[in-house]
């Protein structure tokens, strides 16, 4: 079972880049799904999260309105599609599938997902 992200790279302040997340050994389509990032020194803080049927989308406040996950299922796919990106969303990103159901009062949690993935480095240059 193997989550992999990928899309990261250099961006100017003001950018936009589109990060995906593709599962491979075994589906995740009713899986919910969380995207996370780590910056330097820092602890690892979420980003937001999706439902397994795109039903709901939760976003933490330092990037709602400019960031958005969205998913294709048959593709076993998980996309979080950034805009606007300030330096401070310099970080590595990485998914995770959930164990249960992720809803807006536990979605940032990290304890509730079991799957990790490696991480994709963002930077956001000023």
């Amino acid at each position: 079972v193997q989550l992999q992200a990928s899309g990261g790279g250099l961006v100017q302040t003001g950018g936009s880049l589109r990060l995906s997340c593709v599962a491979s050994g075994r589906t995740f389509s009713r899986n919910d799904m969380g995207w996370f990032r780590q910056a330097p020194g820092k602890e690892r803080e979420s980003v937001g999260a999706i439902r397994w049927n795109s039903r709901f989308t939760y976003y933490s406040d330092s990037v709602k309105d400019r960031f958005t996950i969205s998913r294709d299922n048959a593709k076993n796919t998980v996309y979080l599609q950034m805009n606007s990106l300030k330096p401070e969303d310099t970080a590595v990103y990485s998914c995770a599938a959930a164990r249960g159901s992720i809803n807006y009062t536990n979605y940032k949690a990290q304890s509730n997902y079991d799957y990790w993935g490696q991480g994709t480095q963002v930077t956001v240059s000023s």
